[in-house]
């Protein structure tokens, strides 16, 4: 089974984004601006928490450069971008749409931020020691009192980024389902392969990952984090490496 941490935690987004859309569609232009740069704020204020679980900044380093290097050949941003493209497109009603289809030959107002939400969203319920460790909990013990923590945190995370990002962001349910729900199957190979000091250096790899999302939230400079998403699975490599060194 999936586990039920995981179950709850896809109700919670889905309840949370859902209010976060009908109070989204009630707020003024000047009101959802400056949510928007709250969001911001937190998600840089989150990254650096995040970050400091490192215990050597090197090999965070060494993850982002060949995650990033792994991410641009193979497109990760532009692949999400067209997935997005195409959720908007079978959500509003417009039929069949490729999702191999060149960005430019699907792009519509609004799109982009439809993509943007998504992936912004599916990091932040994604990346931490939370979703690991009360997954594979889930998954050895049926206890799921972590995950149960985590989803109340999402609901309201989710209410206040579709509020202003809309929703895209319920569409990141279906990355918790897949990550979490992977760990909670796969909890007995997780807890023998993904030592603590794995766990931290992904943790402080995917910090760095929301800084770049939180930049772009404040319009101080768009990231490809996407074609960052790579370096989240080299830092446990990496790890491994250095302790057989």
């Amino acid at each position: 089974m999936i586990g039920l941490g995981t179950i709850i935690n896809v109700v919670t987004v889905l309840v949370g984004g859902a209010l976060g859309l009908l109070l989204g569609a009630r707020l003024p232009e000047r009101i959802r601006e400056t949510i928007m740069h709250g969001l911001g704020l937190l998600t840089l204020v989150i990254g650096i928490q995040l970050t400091f679980d490192t215990e050597n900044i090197l090999i965070v380093l060494g993850s982002l450069l060949l995650g990033g290097i792994a991410g641009e050949l193979l497109r990760i941003e532009d692949r999400i971008d067209r997935l997005g493209h195409w959720l908007e497109h079978r959500t509003s009603g417009g039929g069949e749409l490729s999702v191999s289809a060149p960005p430019q030959d699907v792009a519509r107002p609004g799109a982009s931020q439809f993509s943007h939400a998504f992936l912004t969203a599916s990091l932040l319920f994604c990346v931490g020691p939370m979703t690991i460790l009360g997954s594979i909990q889930d998954g050895l013990t049926g206890d799921y009192t972590l995950l149960a923590v985590k989803a109340t945190l999402d609901g309201f995370a989710a209410l206040a980024f579709a509020s202003t990002m809309g929703p895209g962001v319920l569409f990141s349910v279906l990355t918790v389902l897949v990550y979490q729900g992977a760990l909670t199957l796969g909890a007995g190979w997780a807890s023998a392969l993904l030592t603590d000091p794995m766990i931290a250096e992904m943790t402080a790899t995917g910090g760095v990952l929301m800084l770049a999302l939180g930049m772009g939230l404040l319009q101080i400079k768009q990231i490809r984090a996407g074609n960052l998403l790579p370096a989240i699975v080299v830092a446990p490599i990496i790890v491994a490496v250095v302790d057989l060194i």
